[in-house]
């Protein structure tokens, strides 16, 4: 029965992972197709770059009140709730968060709308010329609309995630970004870059949308109050402060670096942003995926004092996420150009925006692996109830990397901002292993260590591999050179892991056998 039990178990995860994992490729695809119509619109000109630096606020705002921070503090105490059979009271503490946490972004939305040109000139378009300025600040005000809605969406989020629920919040982002699209094909050559933002509105309501009939399906109990004196809602609030903090430090990076490419020739800011934006596919694919499922599983491990579940969970978690993103770290420094050119170089999008993109891409790749872990890392703590520890980390990252951003963007100019992120990370990353350590009383760190170095062999011959290929004739084409390399280069790598005989191959494998039975 024991058996049978783990074996419905893994089942489920599998199963879950599977589908979380399927919706955020497609969702990453969408993500891609609209930077594609959006780089063929407007390439890397001013008003791209205005609307990039208008997104920064209404992000900050959303991100400070009711981002990701809201969503790691709120899952544990209501999964709590749920294993302790509290349905009634579960509902309470979600729309009491619900309703406080829409308040506050409102408040905060109106008052960045009726600031909104100072807030541009002192900030994220500091050195833009005066009439750029204008532009951003009137798209940062039709943007404003949407921090509130994704508040909410967030939410419902977390709650069908808590559930086990994982299509519908999977499918979300999905919608989000057909709208944008819309935007940029259908709106854009009549309205400029105010179609973009129009999109954005447009796909925050249809990202909460989409999850909203599930809570009438559930018959969701509604309790019209802030809660400010409920236990549970400041236990949340309690549990949010550190993490807010952390992505205030967080956020405030993004503005150093939006102050300091604004600084910069014309298209550095949306250059920067199409490299990041592509370093952000394999980290939601694979990374992000894989944390999604075991986020309510870690919890709820930790609420049943399994220490050695959680550990293992953990570690099979964090080597799996490294083991997928390696390859996909050296396929975004070597192939860089191709993949570049073959998606953006068209329309306004000139072979000028592609050497501008292509620096910073290649740079931001050094630190893919280590953006990837912190995805599983950082959630460990949150299961835990320790959003200060990732906090404390996270700001002495942010330091680090604005103090290096100021240090390399003379010499490497728009290079240096993407270089001082990843040095940042790849730090960030190995003190939080270091500091897990003695709360799980261990991270397998033999195993570990051992599946790193298999990983970095493989990286080296598929290095090699793409290299080697590169002196070819056929990779004298963007195009054949992108799928010969992935595919030389892939296959080095995975043939060397099984070689090496790879614990996460050997996982993999069993995986497919096991849903091939089952």
């Amino acid at each position: 029965m024991k058996t049978t039990a783990a074996s419905a178990t893994a089942r489920h995860l599998v199963a879950s992972t599977g589908i979380v994992m399927f919706f955020f490729i497609i969702s990453r695809a969408l993500g891609l197709a609209r930077e594609i119509a959006i780089s063929y619109q407007f390439g890397t000109s001013a008003q791209l770059d205005a609307y990039v630096a208008a997104f920064r606020i209404p992000d900050l705002l959303f991100n400070l009140v009711a981002g990701g921070a809201l969503a790691s503090a709120f899952i544990p105490p209501f999964s709590k709730l749920l294993s302790d059979g509290a349905v009634r009271g579960s509902w309470r503490l979600a729309t009491q968060v619900i309703n406080l946490v829409f308040v506050v972004v409102v408040a905060l939305c109106v008052a960045a709308a009726l600031f909104a040109e100072p807030l541009v000139k002192y900030s994220v378009g500091v050195g833009f010329a005066p009439e750029q300025q204008l532009l951003t600040a009137s798209l940062m005000r039709v943007m404003l609309l949407t921090p509130a809605v994704f508040a909410v969406s967030g939410i419902v989020m977390g709650i069908l995630n808590a559930h086990q629920e994982f299509l519908l919040p999977a499918a979300a982002p999905a919608l989000y970004n057909l709208a944008i699209i819309a935007g940029a094909l259908l709106l854009a050559p009549t309205l400029g870059v105010y179609g973009l933002a129009i999109g954005v509105v447009v796909g925050a309501l249809l990202h909460l949308a989409i999850q909203v009939p599930w809570l009438f399906r559930h018959k969701i109990e509604y309790t019209a109050s802030l809660g400010i004196h409920d236990a549970g809602v400041r236990h949340v609030i309690q549990l949010v402060i550190p993490r807010t903090l952390g992505i205030a430090a967080t956020q405030i990076n993004f503005l150093v670096n939006t102050m300091l490419a604004s600084t910069l020739v014309v298209g550095s800011l949306a250059a920067l942003n199409y490299a990041f934006l592509l370093i952000l596919l394999p980290i939601g694919v694979i990374a992000q995926s894989i944390a999604t499922v075991l986020f309510p599983t870690f919890s709820r491990l930790y609420a049943a004092d399994d220490l050695n579940g959680l550990r293992r969970g953990f570690s099979a978690g964090f080597r799996v996420t490294l083991f997928l993103t390696a390859p996909a770290t050296i396929g975004l420094m070597l192939l860089a150009r191709p993949i570049i050119q073959i998606l953006f170089q068209r329309g306004a999008f000139t072979a000028e925006s592609t050497e501008m993109t292509l620096t910073a891409l290649e740079l931001f790749a050094v630190g893919l692996f280590a953006h990837a872990g912190l995805e599983t890392l950082t959630r460990a703590f949150y299961a835990m109830h320790d959003t200060a520890t990732p906090v404390r980390i996270g700001v002495a990252s942010v330091v680090l990397n604005i103090i290096l951003s100021l240090i390399l963007i003379g010499p490497l100019r728009l290079g240096g901002l993407a270089l001082a992120n990843s040095i940042a990370t790849m730090l960030e990353m190995l003190a939080l292993l270091y500091l897990l350590r003695p709360r799980l009383r261990g991270i397998e760190g033999k195993t570990i260590a051992v599946s790193a170095a298999k990983m970095l062999v493989g990286a080296i011959v598929m290095a090699i591999a793409i290299s080697l290929f590169a002196q070819t004739p056929i990779a004298t084409s963007a195009l054949f050179f992108l799928i010969g390399g992935s595919i030389i280069g892939g296959s080095a790598y995975f043939l060397t892991m099984f070689v090496l005989r790879s614990d996460e191959i050997t996982l993999a494998l069993k995986s497919i056998k096991f849903k091939a039975k089952s």
